[in-house]
């Protein structure tokens, strides 16, 4: 919006519907704490020997134009969310064994009834350096965690207002969505938006490798996962505008915590589309598919978190992208939102 058209539509007040010109300035201003992203048309995905299979290959998309929140969903903003509605997060729900055994190959064991409470999966260090393929070694399931106690019975949120809310399942972040009257991002608009403007680039500020003295975004410092020097200042979560904004105004696009998309993770997605010369507004395919866990439907999950590292999990790209089971919230995973713009 110019200035010179602002200062029409407050010098013409009522005359100015009639002209369009209230109609436009709504259309262009973004809700408060989001931004409008230009929409157009990127090469999505990437070519790169850093990008895992699941990302290749490059391929040509559009989007149109939407806004989105500028930063993750914070603790006091959930805090909002959950104090108007009442809305209890999934893992604050004793979790169900028959749902459980559905998303595991036949013949899986039952979980015994003590693993059977309301539970989040806690980020813990090891003593040492482990195999980096087990990641069982670093996620300790934990009574108790949740939102509200991101590290489990004792933490709590004191001075975290600003943190990303973590620990949230998709549903969870969907439910937040639809009460603010918005939605989950689907995946190409999230990897547009975090982008910034920048084609072709490895990371969300350019090219260049991040690494324990050039710090550009919220991710782990050290030797995964038994030695973070927090050389960042931050060991777990940051204060969302803690690093500089990309190119569209967008805050935390790498690093901090994964956000969830609103897409179905299926990991030769982008093959099946290469073919195409260009890919309009796509929201996803149909169904979950991973032929590494076949029997575990997955959403989508972009931006990596403070967890990654080149040594393990260099994920905090624009391109970078896995799944994980909806009903599964952990202490690096949150959210932001978009919303579809109006019709001119």
């Amino acid at each position: 919006m110019s200035r010179i058209l602002l200062l029409a539509v407050l010098a013409m007040g009522a005359f100015a519907a009639t002209f369009g010109l209230v109609k436009l300035l709504q259309h262009d201003s973004a809700p408060p704490g989001m931004v409008r992203i230009p929409g157009g048309a990127f090469s999505m995905g990437t070519d790169s020997e850093l990008g895992w299979p699941d990302e290749k290959p490059a391929h040509r998309v559009r989007v149109d134009a939407f806004w989105m929140d500028e930063t993750e969903i914070t603790n006091a903003q959930f805090r909002q969310f959950v104090e108007a509605t009442g809305y209890v997060t999934t893992a604050e729900k004793p979790p169900d064994a028959e749902e459980i055994l559905r998303q595991l190959p036949p013949g899986t064991p039952s979980p015994t009834e003590e693993k059977l409470v309301p539970a989040s999966l806690v980020f813990t260090p090891t003593d040492g350096p482990v195999p980096l393929k087990d990641f069982s070694l670093w996620w300790k399931w934990t009574p108790a965690a949740d939102w509200r106690h991101p590290e489990g019975p004792g933490s709590n949120l004191d001075g975290k207002d600003d943190h990303p809310v973590v620990h949230v399942s998709w549903f969870d972040a969907a439910a937040f969505a639809k009460w603010a009257g918005k939605r989950l991002p689907t995946e190409a608009e999230w990897e547009f938006a975090a982008r910034g403007g920048l084609e072709g680039k490895s990371y969300v500020w350019g090219d260049e490798k991040p690494s324990d003295t050039a710090i550009f975004a919220n991710i782990w410092q050290g030797e995964f996962p038994h030695k973070n020097t927090a050389a960042d200042g931050y060991e777990r979560t940051a204060p969302v505008k803690s690093y500089r904004a990309n190119g569209y105004g967008l805050y935390d696009m790498a690093g901090n915590v994964w956000e969830w998309c609103a897409d179905w993770y299926q990991r030769d997605l982008y093959r099946r589309r290469a073919s195409q010369a260009m890919t309009v507004n796509p929201t996803g395919p149909p169904r979950s598919a991973d032929p590494a866990r076949p029997f575990t439907p997955q959403r989508v999950q972009r931006g990596g978190s403070f967890l990654c590292h080149d040594n393990y999990c260099s994920r905090y790209r624009p391109s970078a992208r896995h799944g994980c089971s909806p009903d599964t919230g952990m202490s690096h995973v949150g959210f932001r939102c978009v919303k579809t713009l109006p019709k001119k």
